[in-house]
This record gives C-alpha cells, structure tokens and sequence, in this order.
C-alpha cells in the first residue's frame, strides 16, 4: 500500500481560498478603513461583511474529513495510544503557535489604541482573560476575545474531543467491523441532533455540538468515499442534510454539504492528490492557519494608521484595506514558517507530547 501524501491539493485550494475570504470578512467587519471606503463599493463591503465568514464552515468541514482520516480511516477508531493523549497531542498543535499569536494581538492592540479609539481594539488583558485563551475557555467564560476568530481554536478542539470520545465508545462497545458500523452510526447520530437541533439555537454556539453537523459531514463524507463504498452512503447523507435544510434553511448548513460533497466527489473521483497543480495554491493552502492567527493585529494596526493619515478619505482607506489584506499574507507567510513550522516549536511540541501523526493537523 502506498503511503498517504502529505499535501491533498484540493483540500489546500479550499483553505487558500476560505482563508482569504475570512481576512477579508474580518477587514470588513473590523476597523474604520471599511466604514470610510463603503461608498466606494457598497455591495461588495455589505457581501464580505455578511457572507465571507460563511467560508468558516469550509475549514469545519475539512477538519472533520482530515480526523476521520487520520483516526478512523474505516470507521473504527485505530489509536494506540491513549485516547487523551491524542486529544492533548491536537490541543498542544492548536495552542503552542496561537499562544504566540495571542502575544502578537495583545502587543498591537496596544499600538493601536495610541492612534486611535475604536471598538474594534480589545481592551488591555488581564492574567484570568489570558489564561482563559490559553485554556480555550474564552466563550465558555464568556472573557471578551484578545483577537478576531479565536472562538474557532476553541471549538476545533471541542469537536476533535467529541469525535474521539464517539469513536471510543463505540470501540468500547464493540469489536471488529462491529466497532466500524457503531462508529459510524454514533457520529451519524450526532450530527443529525446537531443539524435538527442545537443548530437551530444560537444559545449553543459556544459548544461543539452547534457545530457538529458541519463537522460530521466531512468526516462522513471521508467514511463515504472509502473505495469500494456505494454512492449510496453519500446519497443519504445529502438527503439527511437536505432534509435539515427544508426544516430551516441555513446558508451556512448548505455550504458545509456542499464543501462535504466536493471532498467525498474528489476522493471517489482520484483527483483530491493531483489537482489542482498549481505551486501558490498550496503555499497559501499551507499558512492558512498562521494567515488566521496573525492577520487580526496586522489588520488593526493598518487601520490604526491609515485612520491618522487619511482618516474618512474613501480611496486611501480602500486602498488601506488592500494593504492589510497583503501585509496579513506577508505576515502569514513569516509566522508559519518562523513560528509555526519553527525548530524550536517543533521541539516544545515534541516535549508536550510524542507526536506520532494521530491527531491531524491544523486545519485553518
């Protein structure tokens, strides 16, 4: 059998593109620039503000694909190692470069609150605020966020945890292909009280469950498109989240079986490995997490300076706004490769934890 490649090109052009669109999301969202340089292109501020978010549930989707793969490529859970020992391998992954990130937003929110007042600058840090983030119980705690899109790492984490105590207990319960069958209709199970349920209230977005619909059709979608599979496992799971969508329709919903039915085509289709070939898309597909992590402070101290020199001058700000967005690639690119994919990191994640490749890699 041939060893799984590193790199899935379609997975990396899927988080290039939402990547950007997230950033772009946060600039409209976020700062003055917007504010001054909306009359220029009204639609197009109003559609990044209202829809590019939507691209999160991209990521949601391919996480959930990548921990099938690297979990239970079959359906039944293959860990050796201890179940929590896989949850804090992924919690070390996730925390060591967004603890630096968290640093970086800390230190430019208070750049930025000496050149302007606005909102959008999160107020100084206390040590509980802090330790919150670290621990990923920011929304549990409800502390305000030190930095834009933090809520994600938190939830990422949930969702991993709440896979693998799934696929746990369904090897726990059974064993063989019996474990697979329980595996699958467990997260099957899940995802449906999620799509009917507890995504219908906004009450629980601060908890996995919210998000697990999302989550569980890329894991399903991998389970479906193992070789040998029938079309008919992809058919129902379309069915099943169509049907949650004539209950309410949710954009969000449709986009993540969409994203879903893209992963499980392309895998089924042999063509997730090979296309598309292009050098760019994979490099922007491979910072996409440190593009996450840092854009924010970049983002907040280009409106914090463009609000000084040409502040409510339309052009100038939307050309600011083109700047931040470059920059917080630049700066993306500089974190994955001197923070992220550091030596150093590298060897405090070693230390954490033996990190064997069980827990799948970050995926925004």
């Amino acid at each position: 059998m041939s060893p799984r490649p590193s790199r899935l090109p379609c997975i990396d052009a899927l988080k290039a593109v939402s990547s950007q669109l997230i950033v772009l999301h946060h600039l409209a969202f976020y700062g003055p620039m917007s504010d001054a340089a909306y009359q220029l292109a009204p639609g197009l501020v109003d559609w990044l503000y209202d829809y590019a978010r939507i691209a999160v549930q991209v990521f949601l989707v391919i996480s959930g694909f990548l921990a099938a793969r690297s979990l239970a490529p079959y359906g039944r859970l293959e860990l050796r190692q201890h179940p929590l020992l896989a949850l804090w391998q992924r919690y070390q992954k996730l925390v060591v470069p967004y603890a630096a990130a968290i640093l970086l937003s800390i230190a430019g929110a208070a750049l930025a609150r000496h050149w302007m007042v606005h909102e959008s600058i999160p107020a100084p840090p206390h040590l509980a605020q802090f330790l919150a983030h670290l621990a990923l119980l920011h929304n549990v705690l409800d502390v305000d966020a030190l930095s834009a899109g933090v809520w994600y790492v938190a939830i990422d984490l949930q969702l991993f945890a709440l896979l693998l105590a799934a696929l746990w207990a369904a090897r726990a319960m059974s064993r063989g292909q019996a474990a697979a069958g329980a595996g699958v209709g467990i997260v099957s199970v899940l995802a449906v009280a999620s799509l009917f349920w507890f995504n219908r209230d906004a009450a629980w977005d601060i908890w996995a469950v919210y998000f697990f619909g999302a989550y569980a059709m890329g894991t399903l979608a991998w389970w479906a498109s193992n070789p040998g599979r029938s079309a008919m496992a992809l058919l129902v799971l379309g069915a099943v989240v169509l049907a949650a969508l004539i209950v309410e329709f949710r954009l969000r919903i449709a986009v993540a079986l969409a994203t879903a039915l893209l992963l499980a085509i392309s895998r089924r289709g042999g063509w997730m490995e090979r296309w598309p070939r292009a050098h760019v898309v994979g490099f922007f597909g491979r910072i996409s997490y440190s593009l996450f992590l840092v854009h924010f402070p970049v983002c907040l101290l280009v409106n914090a300076a463009v609000s000084n020199l040409a502040p409510g001058r339309p052009v100038l700000n939307a050309l600011g706004m083109v700047a931040a967005w470059m920059l917080s690639n630049v700066a993306g690119a500089l974190f994955h490769r001197y923070v992220e994919s550091a030596s150093p990191l590298a060897a405090l994640r070693s230390l954490l934890a033996d990190d064997r490749g069980s827990a799948s890699r970050p995926t925004v």
